[in-house]
């Protein structure tokens, strides 16, 4: 796993809708899936080169902050290859 990791974090899904939208339309990204958290918190998972990631992470933040909450946002540029076994496929 070469490519850097977006996640953003939001309570609920439309917010979560909104950022996968704005993070795929800003920037050269590829959508990873996402997860329910719990108690309402679900994240989306983005891969690319790093400023693309980045660029896609922060318009999904805001677009997410627009409609709802956002609880956390997180760029890894170069994640270990075990880190795949524990995102979505």
């Amino acid at each position: 796993m070469s490519d850097a990791i977006g996640m953003v974090e939001t309570k609920g899904l439309v917010p979560m809708v909104q950022a996968t939208d704005a993070m795929l339309k800003t920037a050269k990204v590829t959508y990873q899936g996402w997860k329910k958290v719990g108690s309402g918190f679900c994240t989306v998972f983005v891969s690319g080169d790093v400023g693309a990631v980045q660029a896609a992470v922060d318009a999904g933040a805001a677009a997410a902050r627009a409609v709802g909450e956002v609880r956390s946002v997180l760029v890894i540029p170069r994640p270990h290859d075990d880190l795949s076994k524990v995102l979505p496929k």
